[in-house]
């Protein structure tokens, strides 16, 4: 019987072992049950496929993870080898960056469009310029009619005490004055409300009637008075030839609450005021205002030398202080801000029916442009004055009329 392992011959005893030992004959191979011939280890098995894998203890016993490569890395780990577990993937910054910038780009145009909506919804489209007849042709440029009237409306009895306004029912024009924007900067005109002007033939703005003109002459602010603001459009068109695009009026307490939400208006005060009628009590120099203190400011006449001349000066020069706190980075950029001055100015503009935010941005652009320099504010070039009302000079008005409607760089001045 041979003892050899198979394939194994008795001529291969010889020169296998060492040659001192002739008569020594070597063991007989054991065969081992756990050595088996056949086919390979499975992969990630044993370190060099030479170990098969080992019964498994289950019942009483316990499986100690060798036999499967489950440790120090075996291959049968999930660690791909390394005995550290799973490997991430390095961030991918750039697509994080693209996905940052589409959200936040996102949030701002849903932001954007929104606030559109709203403040457009806010607009109170009262008036109707399509009432108003026999209106001049349109030039170039822009022409803004900005009225300030005395309405009371939204004030308690403890705000008209406060506020110094009295109490009359109705309304009647403060401050009147035509913003015009062009290719040659703003130009800012005040009409005083005394101004003696002709009222024309209208048609009536609640009953449709038509009223022929008589050649009544009256001051401006009686034309307001006498039919709101249809008739005062119609009747600064038809005294000056100039085609007003649009209209925008503010009342007491809009103007106050608007100056308010802004954070108050810094300005610099010529002199010093006092008047126990608007209630104004100021010293000269540069101080900000809130809408208590604005609103007497603007209001103030009596205490003045040139009385309703150098108010409407003040009142210009105020306006474009407010458009220009109100465009300041400070509130367009601040939402705290920003939505109380335009829920605040929303709220107490009445504007025309084809007024848009766009043309109301336009005219805050405007009016901060007066302010900076890059436009001209004036007052309407006067004649003189007869029975209390100012007479206008025709022949400037003329001049500054062809000027704004060929939208030219206004040469003339007025007091």
């Amino acid at each position: 019987m041979n003892d050899w392992p198979e394939a194994w011959s008795d001529d291969n005893r010889g020169g296998r072992y060492g040659r001192g030992s002739a008569s020594a004959q070597p063991e007989s191979a054991r065969v081992m049950r756990q050595v088996r011939r056949g086919r390979p280890a499975p992969p990630g098995q044993a370190a060099y496929g030479g170990v098969p894998q080992q019964p498994h203890y289950v019942d009483g016993g316990y499986d100690s993870g060798y036999n499967t490569g489950q440790v120090y890395g075996g291959g049968g780990g999930r660690g791909g080898g390394d005995g550290y577990g799973p490997q991430r993937p390095a961030p991918d910054w750039r697509r994080r960056a693209k996905w940052t910038a589409i959200t936040l780009v996102t949030v701002l145009l849903v932001t954007t469009v929104a606030t559109y909506f709203w403040a457009d919804s806010k607009l109170n489209r009262e008036v109707d310029l399509s009432k108003v007849i026999e209106r001049p042709e349109k030039g170039e440029g822009t022409n803004y009619l900005i009225v300030g009237s005395d309405s009371r409306a939204g004030l308690s009895d403890e705000d008209k005490k406060r506020l110094r306004t009295g109490s009359s029912e109705g309304k009647r024009t403060d401050s009147m004055m035509i913003l015009h924007t062009g290719s040659n900067g703003p130009t800012l005109i005040s009409l005083p409300r005394d101004s003696n002007v002709e009222i024309p033939t209208f048609k009536g703005s609640e009953s449709g009637k038509t009223y022929q003109g008589t050649g009544r002459q009256v001051k401006l602010n009686a034309a307001y008075a006498e039919d709101g603001p249809e008739l005062l459009v119609r009747t600064v068109e038809f005294n000056t030839g100039l085609h007003i695009d649009h209209y925008v009026e503010i009342g007491f307490a809009g103007f106050a609450n608007i100056v308010d939400a802004a954070g108050g208006v810094e300005i610099d005060i010529p002199q010093d005021i006092k008047d126990t009628k608007s209630g104004a009590d100021f010293r000269k120099g540069k101080q900000t205002l809130n809408g208590e203190e604005a609103l007497a400011f603007v209001r103030t006449r009596y205490a003045l030398a040139g009385s309703d001349l150098d108010r409407t000066k003040n009142q210009q020069k105020f306006l474009s202080a407010l458009a220009n706190q109100v465009a300041t980075p400070g509130t367009v950029l601040n939402p705290f801000r920003l939505y109380p001055t335009m829920g605040a100015g929303l709220d107490s503009l009445i504007v025309d029916k084809d007024m848009g935010l766009f043309d109301l941005a336009d005219m805050f652009w405007s009016m901060k442009g007066v302010s900076g320099g890059e436009g001209t504010s004036m007052n309407m070039p006067l004649a003189g004055s007869s029975g209390g009302n100012l007479l206008w000079d025709k022949d400037k008005v003329k001049q500054l009329v062809n000027q704004l409607n060929n939208d030219e760089k206004v040469t003339v001045t007025g007091d």
